[in-house]
């Protein structure tokens, strides 16, 4: 009864989406396990004609587009309803079933306009003190969501579907929404009235996938079920084991798989860290091996990093192995699949951060705290880049030499297998017969 996860493993835009959207045709349910629509999972590939077709996944799991695969929305994720019904049509609209394909837990948490509201007046207030001191969110409530999650004062999607205990759980939630951006951030109150009647509107569309998803794929999972789960942002934005306090407020690291779907952690037995050939990061916090400079802006401008959810552009630097072996520790992973290395093509030497200078001593220890992390210089080796082309590679063979040894090094620092390159936006531009380095 297997369930293999798909990690990010730096901090998120990594390209799970892609990497899940190839495995999806080898599992029978593909599930997401946390985040919102603050995440942006681009999916590309070649239509009839050969044009490029790309879609951006925010809450509908990434195995949507394969018709054999049923996808489901776990109870650790936080729904906006409007955001995923908006979502339905427009994968609707190209011809892909999905009523009965997409099961939406009952116990997923729902992101309300005052989530919104309170989240873009606490960043308008942090912005205004120091821009240090904003987190940099997406500005869609996913933060304000938890809170009221573990605050035991959230709404559910069960909730949706009793009109009564609804009305009465969201006037009273607004009311003291409303008694929070009035008097603290004075910023305008929200229409009690006009809420309730738009989430009632709601159950009556969201009521027909809306399930108890944790039984669904428990029951699956005994039926001899392949389930392939996957996470939104990455590791090193987890609320516990991230640069925090600029973090996301969940746990996008494998544990948070368990408690965000409701399986057991003896059903995990392959953990897949997805990282990129670079650093990206975006919003606010520390980044060691950032690039203030041209060669930062190359890397964006080739590599297209701006956000898939809002378009802003993505900080980048040089690959963090001293973050990545962070991360792989604490997710355990069983292997690595390293996308865009396509991106690095053409530059004559690569610098890769094999340990940190901190209070004039090296270390390969990651301080996840912010205040540690932003005093840390990297220290780097440099590795011969390579001109070619890389994009029409399918074969590991067929990689310059120095691509290899890039992809070499990157294995025998982490100790982990590389058993996936990427080297394009497409389906079909992947080389999944990567060669592992023989034992010294």
């Amino acid at each position: 009864m297997p369930v293999s996860i798909v990690i990010g493993s730096q901090w998120g835009d990594e390209g799970k989406g892609k990497i899940t959207d190839l495995m999806s045709p080898d599992f029978d349910v593909v599930a997401r396990y946390q985040g919102g629509a603050n995440a942006g999972h681009t999916i590309v590939w070649e239509d009839e004609e050969g044009n490029d077709e790309e879609f951006v996944l925010h809450l509908v799991p990434s195995g949507i587009f394969h018709e054999n695969v049923t996808c489901v929305i776990g109870n650790g994720v936080v729904l906006d309803p409007k955001a995923v019904l908006d979502e339905i049509e427009k994968i609707q609209s190209l011809g892909i079933e999905v009523e009965d394909r997409l099961k939406i837990s009952h116990n997923a948490h729902l992101i309300m306009p005052y989530h919104k509201a309170v989240e873009a007046a606490q960043e308008e207030e942090r912005a205004s003190a120091s821009d240090d001191d904003a987190i940099g969110t997406t500005g869609r409530g996913i933060g304000p969501a938890y809170t009221d999650k573990f605050a035991r004062s959230g709404i559910r999607v069960v909730d949706l579907l009793d009109r009564d205990v609804l009305r009465q759980k969201l006037r009273r939630s607004i009311e003291e929404k409303n008694a929070i951006l009035r008097d603290i951030y004075d910023a305008e109150a929200l229409d009690v009235d006009r809420i309730v009647e738009e989430y009632v509107e709601f159950d009556q569309r969201i009521d027909s996938f809306v399930t108890d998803t944790s039984k669904y794929l428990c029951n699956a999972l005994d039926d001899g079920a392949d389930v392939l789960a996957e996470g939104a942002q990455g590791s090193l934005l987890d609320v516990d084991f991230g640069s925090y306090p600029y973090v996301t407020s969940s746990h996008p690291t494998a544990g948070g798989c368990c408690t965000g779907l409701g399986v057991p952690p003896t059903a995990v037995d392959r953990v897949l860290g997805i990282a990129k050939a670079y650093c990206t990061r975006v919003g606010n916090g520390p980044f060691p091996t950032e690039l203030d400079n041209e060669a930062g802006e190359a890397l964006r401008q080739k590599g297209g990093e701006f956000g898939a959810t809002t378009g802003r552009p993505r900080r980048c630097g040089w690959l963090d192995l001293v973050a990545l072996r962070y991360t792989s520790m604490i997710n355990g992973f069983n292997d690595l699949a390293i996308t865009k290395l396509d991106i690095l093509s053409g530059m004559e030497e690569l610098k890769v951060c094999t340990q940190y200078r901190y209070d004039g001593k090296k270390t390969r220890r990651f301080p996840s705290e912010a205040q540690t992390l932003e005093k840390v210089d990297p220290v780097y080796e440099t590795l011969p880049g390579w001109s070619e082309d890389i994009t029409d590679v399918r074969h590991f063979h067929e990689l310059p030499t120095e691509a290899k040894d890039y992809l070499a090094f990157i294995g025998e620092y982490l100790d982990v297998d590389v058993g996936m390159v990427s080297n394009g936006p497409r389906r079909d531009q992947i080389i999944s017969d990567v060669e592992q380095p023989a034992a010294a």
